[in-house]
């Protein structure tokens, strides 16, 4: 039997036999369906799932404090038993402390379907309880969401209002990526993507005779088809070369004074800067090269091709998660406007093309149902990243977007559908931050690091394991997701564990509003229905819609050019920021006195680089998107176990860093810093810049407690990176800015732990 489902990484085609799922593989109409999909079969049956209620011994027993979290083993219970413990211990913290102490950031993608929606339905329920404290933005492109409202607009219109592709196959002469644009990264959306259209556009750009040039430490950070211009580049120094750029344009007169004068403010400020005329340092193609690596001669001939094109400026999401990663977004936006290209078909600047397979490609044409978290009385939050300096700073200061605030006491955390210990940086800082709560509540279907570092584990049901429908955020597609295999006996969908704990609290309806999975999915999609008949677009009742195939939808803006209406009439389309127009310098950051955030771009060297004074950790460490598995999830699967060395990540090497190591394809490295270190088996290839590394997120933490600084088994970078944000202003992380050191790994290679559960006691 075969049905349909849905994920981040597109739609699926599920064979099925009895109870089992036994493959996913792509939808017919995709062009280019992910190999993602071969994970899902191998994770739903795999060793790791959570099959029962789960609680840490040591809490168990009273004495929490008895064993660390992360290390302590488990006691599998009744659901009455959890579901009893967390009321309980749910009614002490909200009367001794106060909804303040309760932090549900619950970072992370979850399912695709528009019902069952982690968070969404884990919000939902803490609000009906008096609320919680929230988390502010995200680890893709936080600096981003934090820095562009104050000198273009809000950067989720960067992301829907984004040049198509299309638009720029047809009158680009240049496209130059800052970071690349990695093919990997496009084979997820958030919500889900129907149809990955990435490949084929940048072939129809290559086709049309677009040229591009990729300036990242990695080459295959631009897919061979482009045929692009490798121009390498120290990690992090993305801002010295923009600058050596636009040093050049004002010096050889090739700025468009005209487009500065009337659409931007605060150029002369920056011009200063960039002349050394404020600080007694030019900017020049030759300072430039000194940071960066990359000859001053390309610089200037680079900067003048720009100027002779129509030249599309794009910044990878990866370049900003750096040491004060708000400069080169900055710098970006200065340059291209110093081209004077904003606005017009094929020019100007995107933040984000390749963060995801939808940006440019597609939109939704209208907004789909969805199923609402209610209102939360609590109004606290934390930046996203800062969830380690929250939990072991309780009541201390911080900085934030010009203010000073005040982290919460969290007694309390809860966490479902994401997984701190894959997308967070310094985790033996984060294994230590999680001994602080009273209580750590995880919602998990496999044992993962974050469940492990739980009090209470609540098996949950997989997406193939429920009912619900796909529609991505920035898609146009409509996908039935019905239940293709039952859950395990003791595993639930969250709505009804939900349920049952309102019931116990005494408020069920508060949280169901007298409605079943069913009838809520029921109410989503007719909402979703409603809209579509608003715009012209008929859709099926539910059950005819459940039973079919993927709807879809016109595109709402197939010629979308950025900005081009603020081209047009920059009075009557003016920005939302202060001016109206592009802030070049803005009175409002420099007003903050922030130290490491002014009012223009400025060069600031990564805080790494600088205080190695030494050179011990000489090689710069690359940490991106796995093309294996989305961010962690399903690391288990298949793909994701197949494309392993000795059953570590691989960490990609050049040659003359290897050669000098002692170190050959296949073998297992160490990689090390002052903060951790990890096993990953080694990949030479000259793809990767000599002095860096490149290691994926996303392999599972699986930490040795008795081994020098907890030594991660599987190659998770995130041992290695700090946890020191990108600035005071946006609070981002900065993951990209790790310095680390390699060797041969010479003694026994221990087994990877982290894909079998964790040990048991006897269960209640």
């Amino acid at each position: 039997m075969k049905k349909l489902t849905a994920s981040h990484w597109g739609i699926g085609v599920a064979t099925i036999q009895g109870d089992r799922v036994l493959a996913v593989d792509g939808h017919d109409s995709d062009p280019a369906a992910s190999p993602i999909n071969s994970n899902i079969a191998g994770s739903l049956h795999g060793k790791a799932r959570v099959l029962r209620p789960a609680i840490r011994k040591s809490w168990l027993a009273g004495t929490p404090k008895a064993v660390a979290r992360g290390r302590d083993s488990f006691v599998e219970v009744s659901w009455d038993v959890a579901l009893d413990a967390i009321a309980q211990e749910l009614t002490r913290v909200r009367e001794q402390h106060g909804n303040s102490s309760i932090f549900a950031g619950s970072y992370g993608w979850s399912s695709a379907g528009r019902f069952h929606h982690a968070q969404s339905q884990l919000k939902r329920f803490l609000n009906t309880q008096g609320g919680f404290v929230r988390s502010e933005g995200n680890y893709s492109y936080n600096a981003a969401l934090g820095l562009m409202p104050h000198i273009v607009g809000p950067y989720r219109d960067h992301v829907a209002q984004a040049t198509r592709w299309s638009v720029i196959a047809d009158h680009s002469d240049l496209v130059v990526m800052f970071g690349g644009m990695a093919l990997r990264n496009t084979q997820v959306s958030d919500g889900g993507i129907s149809k990955h259209r990435m490949s084929d556009n940048l072939a129809a750009c290559v086709k049309a005779g677009v040229c591009f040039v990729n300036i990242s430490p990695l080459r295959s950070d631009a897919a061979d088809m482009l045929q692009a211009d490798w121009m390498p580049v120290r990690p992090g120094t993305d801002t010295a070369l923009m600058m050596g750029l636009a040093h050049t344009l004002i010096v050889e007169n090739l700025c468009d004074l005209g487009f500065l004068e009337t659409y931007t403010t605060g150029f002369d400020a920056i011009r200063s800067y960039l002349l050394g005329e404020s600080d007694g340092q030019p900017k020049d193609a030759k300072w430039a090269a000194g940071i960066t690596g990359v000859d001053d001669t390309m610089i200037r001939i680079l900067a003048r091709r720009m100027a002779a094109s129509r030249t599309m400026i794009n910044v990878a999401a990866g370049v900003q998660r750096t040491d004060f990663g708000e400069q080169p977004i900055w710098m970006a936006v200065t340059l291209a406007a110093m081209l004077g290209q904003v606005g017009l078909p094929g020019g100007g600047y995107t933040v984000g093309y390749g963060v995801n397979g939808n940006i440019g490609n597609m939109e939704r044409p209208f907004r789909w149902g969805t199923f609402s978290q209610g209102k939360n009385a609590v109004e606290d939050f934390i930046p996203v990243a800062m969830i380690s300096d929250m939990l072991l700073n309780p009541r201390g200061p911080y900085s934030f977007q010009g203010e000073t605030r005040t982290f919460p006491d969290a007694r309390l955390v809860w966490w479902a559908g994401g997984n701190p210990f894959h997308h967070h940086q310094d985790l033996n800082r984060l294994h230590d931050a999680f001994q602080t709560p009273d209580t750590v509540i995880v919602n998990e279907m496999n044992w993962t690091a974050t469940a492990r570092h739980a009090d209470i584990v609540l098996p949950v049901a997989a997406p193939q394991e429920r009912t619900d429908f796909g529609a991505g955020k920035s898609d146009n597609a409509l996908i039935p997701m019905p239940r293709l295999v039952p859950p395990p006996a003791d595993v639930r969908v969250e709505h009804d564990i939900y349920a049952d704990l309102a019931a116990r609290l005494g408020d069920a309806d508060a949280f169901t509003d007298g409605k079943t999975s069913d009838a809520w999915l029921r109410d989503i999609w007719q909402t979703t229905r409603d809209r579509a008949a608003d715009n012209g677009i008929t859709l099926p009742n539910w059950d005819v819609f459940l039973s079919g195939d993927v709807i879809d939808l016109p595109d709402p803006n197939p010629n979308q050019v950025f900005l081009a209406n603020f081209r047009a009439d920059p009075m009557a389309a003016a920005l939302p920021t202060p001016s109206g127009r592009i802030e070049l310098f803005s009175d409002t950051i420099a007003g903050f006195n922030l130290p490491d955030c002014a009012g223009h771009p400025i060069w600031q060297p990564p805080r790494d680089t600088v205080e190695d004074t030494k050179g011990a950790f000489p090689l710069a460490m690359l940490s991106g998107q796995p093309g294996t598995r989305l961010h962690s999830q399903l690391d288990n699967g298949a793909f994701s176990l197949s494309q392993k060395i000795a059953g570590r990540e691989p960490v990609l090497i050049h040659p003359h860093d290897a050669k000098g190591r002692g170190i050959k394809d296949g073998d297992v490295v160490e990689l090390f810093n002052t903060r951790g270190r990890c096993l990953a088996g080694a990949k030479i290839t000259d793809e990767v810049m000599q002095g860096c590394i490149f290691l994926c997120t996303g392999a599972w933490f699986d930490p040795d407690y008795d081994a020098p600084q907890n030594r991660d088994r599987h190659g998770n970078p995130n041992v290695l990176t700090h946890d020191l944000r990108t600035s005071s202003l946006t609070q981002s992380p900065a993951a990209h800015s790790a310095m680390v050191q390699m060797r041969l790994f010479e003694r026994p290679v221990p087994a990877i732990t982290v894909h079998d559960p964790p040990p048991f006691e006897p269960g209640i």
